[in-house]
């Protein structure tokens, strides 16, 4: 390996000579070498096996590397498995993006010795290396169980479905993007584990491009409907979601069949892309207008959920054209003053009358008094 250190030294007159800068950096355990990256594979392709294992080795020895990008053809499963074999000591690298290098089963395995062991690894890109499949990536996520983990992007690999343990979930884990590969409903079932339960961690999940349909949506709504700690989900490229899930999707956010329906309602999703074709393109549109004001209003209070809560009710249900086209779309026909005690309805007609305006006032005023009459 010293003469392949000495032979790189050589190549520093190349015009992309940070890489071999870099290397030599990294052997000579350089603090301010803190990343090793290749960007023109080419540079590295006749690297054999047992250079790329040396080059682990080098990174084990190292206690300022904290990034490796070695990806668009840098590596294969081989030299894969020749490098971590080398650097599964390694304890400074914080974050990986071996993406679109033709990886598969084998070389996800050969990574699991230091992904069981890294104690400060929080991010993996493997992203384009569709050849890795449903097998690799359940053994990547059972190798990452009690891992730092962050990130995990597996975005075009080749899955068909996915298998999660509710128990051995990682305890960190943020942001998962699995965009590109063929998940369903039954993989809705799975990444579901992801959000149930009071000590759910993800906060983004990207889905988008894949087979999920409306029984996916409403798996995934059911997930979320006490979950605290999602904010960002990314569904476009579903083409199977239709209308009713989009309306899954907007109950979720914003349920008006009762008063305690919306104050129970998810307040904490921030951010949610989804995309439906149809041709009924005036019903998807007011559908999406009433999700993002929903959205809008998580955006003004992620801070008082509560008060996200308080002010849905005051914006949609006690405004009467708002009410009337979410009632529409979600199929309630009943009237919100049949939950109010009269008792209360002075402090609920002042409020109406502040924050909405005297015609609303006028319009709230009537269908109180009616709703009275009709239970006297």
């Amino acid at each position: 390996m010293d003469q392949y250190f000495n032979h790189t030294l050589l190549e520093l007159r190349h015009p992309h000579r940070w890489f071999f800068t870099s290397l030599q950096g990294v052997r000579e355990n350089n603090p301010n070498t803190r990343e090793l990256r290749v960007d023109y594979p080419r540079m590295v392709q006749n690297m054999n096996p047992e250079e790329w294992e040396e080059i682990g080795q080098a990174i084990a020895n190292n206690t300022h590397l904290t990034s490796l990008v070695l990806w668009k053809g840098a590596l294969n499963d081989q030299k894969v498995l020749c490098l971590f074999r080398g650097l599964t000591r390694s304890h400074s690298i914080y974050g990986v993006n071996l993406s679109a290098n033709g990886l598969s089963l084998t070389g996800v395995q050969s990574m699991v010795p230091f992904l069981q062991d890294a104690n400060n690894f929080h991010r993996l890109n493997l992203n384009g290396n569709n050849n890795i499949r449903s097998e690799g990536f359940n053994a990547l996520f059972q190798a990452l169980r009690d891992s730092p983990i962050e990130e995990l992007l597996c975005d075009d690999c080749g899955l068909d479905s996915i298998d999660i343990d509710s128990g051995g979930i990682p305890q960190n884990l943020r942001n998962l993007s699995i965009a590109g590969n063929n998940i369903n409903a039954d993989g809705c079932r799975e990444v579901a584990k992801l959000l149930q339960g009071a000590t759910s961690t993800l906060k983004r999940l990207t889905l988008r491009n894949n087979n999920i349909d409306d029984e996916g949506v409403a798996i995934l709504v059911d997930a979320l409907q006490g979950n605290r700690s999602l904010k960002h989900l990314e569904l476009c490229g579903n083409e199977m979601i239709s209308a009713e899930g989009m309306r899954l999707l907007l109950k979720l956010v914003n349920d008006i069949s009762s008063i305690n329906a919306t104050l129970q309602s998810n307040h904490t999703l921030r951010y949610l892309y989804v995309r439906v074709e149809e041709v009924d393109h005036d019903v998807n549109g007011h559908i999406r207008q009433r999700i993002d004001n929903a959205l809008e209003i998580h955006r003004n209070y992620e801070y008082d959920l509560e008060a996200a809560g308080r002010e849905k009710v005051i914006q949609t249900q006690l405004h009467s054209g708002t009410r009337a086209q979410l009632a529409n779309l979600q199929g309630i026909g009943h009237s919100v003053y049949s939950e109010i005690h009269p008792l209360h309805l002075p402090e609920v007609l002042a409020l109406i009358g502040e924050r909405h305006g005297l015609g609303e006032l006028y319009v709230a005023f009537k269908s109180s008094i009616d709703m009275i009459d009709f239970l006297a």
